[in-house]
């Protein structure tokens, strides 16, 4: 062992050398705080954390894992639901917070040019004014970065209208495994093999992103916000189903039920009567001709399922005062439970009333309390399950219920998940969406970016982590030139060999 952690100190040193010595954490104490993202049950202490703050250090950085087989996991700020930034089996953990500039913001061609680490908020802030915005909104808008926005392709309330952050990258600049630099775009209609789709959801298994080419919006002319309270869910989600099938698509429909609302009305005190199974909030946009005329077709169906009332915002204070129950939404659920976990799963539309019936069932099953929070216009929900951590038994019956509402959703014909990605939680789910030949296909694709399995093992696939699931001795020797030229930080050093610590330390 004292060999193994002479090893991580000299992978340390060579790492500071590339970063500065405030660059890297190694103390038992810093590393705990990288353990895990926002999904907590599950927790893997990395050996070494490292901040690079250019393309050209993170090519050096990788190239310097490589000749190690170190494994190496890019990390954002670390909101991820899914254990997508949780370190399996040790290794380097490349946080890209300081690779934070909005490198250019090109109003002619409604782009923005930005570095992985920039806050999506951040971007919101810079565009304020111009009449562009960028449109995905994930609800960690305020902490989350846009290389992870874009690595696990976020949604967010809006995306019912305006698509997934898929929809809204025009080009890419990533590292390989091997250390070379891959740019895709920014092109409207790239020809050739689409790469830019392949790299945006990937989770960081296939490269490390490190310049993004974000798409623009035009400000909508004025919007329409309505607030809808009904006594039973299932009027809600019909009345959902029903606005779509009437043609209209609003810019965002989101569904909260009694349990958040309570949550919610203790913690802000918005006057929402908790005798309701549930509140929609449902806005339009766009042209200002119009919008009156979508409102008031959308009231008369709400009102045609049973919605008790029904409260228009009438100003840009209003309408954010309506939004505000929702974003708070999620922050409110610490009142109700010492721990938590948040699902994400998807069904399409008109099935929303049977699996929120089943998510009631299974909460019974397992006695588990599950509150409820949805981009419901596009069928994504996102069920919260409320327990103790520190309760074995609550923590095993909580797992339990979280993958049977998920195997629902697949019954219902929806998917796994919508927008937090797989990580770890969700892999052993993997063989239950997908064939053995798709899993085969996606894993091919895998190494053929990534043939030695560096790259945020054990993320995605079931069979992600490399061979041996180990770090092993340099593959190459300090005086020979691997398949890129090496740093030069290597050069007066011993070659040294790093050892695997199984679990959690």
């Amino acid at each position: 062992m004292q060999a193994g952690w002479a090893a991580i100190s000299a992978l340390g040193r060579r790492l500071r050398r590339i970063v500065g010595r405030d660059g890297v954490l190694s103390s038992p104490s810093e590393l705990a705080v990288y353990e895990c993202d926002g999904y907590t049950l599950e927790k893997h202490r990395p050996d070494l954390v490292v901040f690079p703050r250019s393309t050209a250090e993170v090519v050096e950085i990788v190239r310097l894992c490589r000749r190690y087989r170190v494994p190496i996991l890019a990390r954002g700020a670390g909101t991820s639901l899914a254990g997508g930034c949780t370190p399996v089996g040790g290794g380097v953990l490349m946080a890209m917070t300081r690779m934070n500039r909005i490198l250019k913001i090109d109003l002619r061609n409604r782009m923005a040019v930005v570095e992985p680490g920039v806050l999506n908020v951040q971007l919101a802030r810079a565009l304020e004014g111009t009449g562009l915005h960028f449109a995905p909104d994930p609800s960690s808008q305020t902490a989350s970065t846009l290389g992870g926005n874009v690595a696990t392709n976020a949604g967010g309330p809006h995306t019912l209208k305006y698509g997934v952050t898929a929809n809204h990258v025009l080009g890419l600049e990533a590292v390989l495994a091997d250390g070379s630099v891959l740019q895709l775009g920014p092109a409207l209609d790239p020809p050739g093999y689409d790469l830019l789709g392949l790299l945006v959801g990937s989770e960081g298994t296939l490269a490390i992103l490190t310049k993004l080419w974000l798409r623009l919006t035009p400000n909508p002319q004025d919007y329409r916000t309505v607030r809808a309270v009904f006594a039973q869910i299932d009027s809600a989600c019909n009345a959902i189903s029903d606005i779509i099938g009437q043609g209209i698509i609003p810019a965002a429909m989101e569904l909260m039920d009694q349990g958040i609302l309570g949550a919610v009305e203790e913690a802000y005190h918005f006057g929402f009567p908790l005798d309701v199974e549930a509140v929609v909030i449902i806005e339009v946009d766009g042209l200002s001709a119009g919008l009156d005329e979508q409102l008031a077709r959308i009231v008369q169906i709400c009102q045609r399922w049973g919605a008790r009332q029904l409260l228009h915002a009438s100003s840009a204070e209003e309408r954010a005062y309506l939004w505000k129950c929702r974003k708070m939404a999620v922050g409110a659920v610490g009142r109700l439970s010492p721990s938590y976990c948040i699902q994400d799963g998807v069904v399409p539309r008109t099935q929303l009333p049977r699996i929120m019936r089943r998510i009631a069932e299974i909460s019974r099953r397992h006695q588990i309390r599950i509150v409820n929070v949805a981009h419901a216009g596009d069928g994504n929900i996102h069920p919260i399950l409320l327990f103790d951590q520190e309760n074995p038994e609550e923590r095993r019956r909580a797992l339990a219920a979280s993958y049977e509402l998920l195997e629902a959703c697949l019954e219902c014909g929806g998917s796994i998940t919508a927008e937090h990605g797989i990580g770890i939680e969700k892999l052993p789910l993997m063989t239950r969406q997908f064939q053995p030949a798709d899993l085969e296909a996606m894993q091919r694709v895998r190494q053929a970016f990534d043939p030695e399995g560096l790259l945020a093992p054990g993320k995605v696939l079931p069979s992600g982590i490399p061979p041996g699931g180990r770090i092993g001795r340099p593959t190459v020797k300090d005086n020979q030139p691997a398949s890129a030229p090496a740093s030069n930080v290597l050069a007066s050093e011993e070659p040294f060999s790093l050892y695997h610590r199984g679990g959690a330390p």
